[in-house]
């Protein structure tokens, strides 16, 4: 009977582990939330492209896509929110075949990322499926998310799509046509679930690595007070995928990441 009871205490705690498909959660928290943001999809303005992209994701919305998308990248199958209607492409005239250029900051992991020279992700894949819906063609464009309004205008892009957290001052731009939002982020200071380090009160003099992005810097620069109490700050080029590999093996004690991150990592 004692033997049982160990075998089911093992399988439990195995099962407790798991998630996204059975592989085992590393389990990683926020200690501090340093910047809100939202992501958005960015069109031109007046573009019918807008209606066509947007009517195409309420009908993989309606699907279960999307859905089935949330689940694999964040464990959550309402992770993300776009308006379903099945019959959406219906109301409009068929789609001619063209090539769609989408706009992707790289630096957004899951939802858009360099993933050994390819570039993958949430978005990515998502806009993989719209094209597919369509008919189109899929061209992705690397583009600074700062620059959203410029890559636009200028025909770089046709929408702004992957991981793009819009400003007030895009959103105020009346030459861009925002859609969503479709998730919330938080940029925050992270560590292991378990580690000494569950606020931000227990912060100091401890490791931290972090992106080298410009947007890893603001980030940090909107609390002076985090930087004088961290001990040691090192930035890497190697993004998201680097600093959490920096945590696994002790490197560090907390990163500077996406709460986006932290729950494609609890659930893989």
């Amino acid at each position: 009977m004692k033997k049982l009871i160990c075998i089911l205490l093992i399988l439990a705690t195995a099962f407790s582990l798991c998630a996204c498909g059975g592989s085992v959660s590393y389990g990683v928290n926020a200690a501090q939330v340093l910047v809100p943001q939202d992501y958005y999809l960015g069109f031109r303005n007046n573009d019918p492209l807008y209606f066509y992209v947007t009517a195409g994701l309420s009908v993989l919305a309606a699907e279960g896509r999307v859905e089935a998308l949330s689940s694999k990248w964040l464990g959550n199958a309402n992770a993300v929110a776009f308006a379903r209607q099945a019959d959406a492409l219906d109301k409009l005239q068929p789609p001619e075949p063209r090539t769609l250029i989408v706009g992707i900051d790289i630096n957004s992991f899951p939802f858009a990322y360099d993933s050994n020279g390819e570039y993958w992700g949430y978005d990515v894949e998502l806009s993989m499926a719209l094209c597919e819906k369509l008919g189109w063609t899929l061209q992705l464009q690397v583009i600074d998310k700062n620059s959203v309004g410029i890559e636009l205008s200028s025909g770089n892009i046709d929408v702004a799509w992957g991981g793009i957290a819009l400003s007030e001052a895009d959103l105020d731009n009346i030459n861009i046509v925002a859609y969503g939002p479709y998730i919330h982020n938080d940029i925050v200071v992270a560590t292991r679930n378990g580690s000494a380090v569950w606020n931000k009160l227990r912060l100091s003099g401890r490791k931290m690595v972090m992106s080298s992005t410009p947007e890893a810097m603001e980030a940090l620069n909107t609390d002076p007070s985090l930087v004088k109490r961290l001990g040691q700050i090192t930035r890497l080029a190697g993004g998201t995928t680097e600093c959490f590999e920096y945590m696994y093996t002790g490197k560090c004690d907390v990163i500077l990441t996406d709460s986006t991150a932290l729950d494609y990592y609890n659930c893989h």
